[in-house]
């Protein structure tokens, strides 16, 4: 499969080289520009990303699976990740994970059937102070509860 950004990704990649004194340095934007665009990062879509920066394959292989941020698979719409460290673990993060398992009956790193939830459990999302913590796509959820998780879930169409 051949990928290509759009002209207005096109037009935006563009932009973002010019705030970059290299173009490897401009590949973490670039990635998530990819993303908006593809939806994941497949082999495909790190073989354009790796010519359009002049970089080997393996390079781009490298960043994208040390962050848990580019997806390599296709994902949901709401994508709900849920902090697994020390704070949340403590306040109860495995409960919000086997509420939310239990809800969609999916499994952590599942989609839904319908396409519409992916569930991770990801590292440190940086909110201890309010733990239990989740984000679904780019919204912060805390303190969470599982009449909160139900109120959350139950809202997003």
């Amino acid at each position: 499969m051949a990928v290509e950004f759009s002209e207005a990704a096109k037009q935006e990649f563009a932009e973002i080289l010019n705030h970059y004194p290299t173009k490897e340095a401009a590949m973490l934007p670039t990635l998530h520009l990819a993303k908006r665009e593809f939806g994941q990062i497949s082999p495909e879509v790190m073989t354009y990303i790796s010519q359009l920066l002049d970089l080997h394959v393996t390079r781009v292989a490298n960043v994208v699976s040390f962050y848990t941020l580019f997806p390599r698979e296709p994902e949901g719409k709401y994508v709900i990740q849920v902090c697994s460290t020390l704070s949340c673990q403590l306040m109860g993060a495995e409960t919000v994970v086997d509420h939310i398992k239990k809800k969609l009956a999916i499994d952590v790193g599942e989609t839904t059937p319908d396409k519409k939830f992916t569930l991770k459990k990801v590292e440190c999302l940086g909110s201890c102070g309010t733990a239990p913590v989740m984000q679904i796509n780019d919204d912060y959820y805390e303190q969470l509860t599982v009449e909160k998780i139900d109120k959350i879930l139950d809202s997003l169409e």
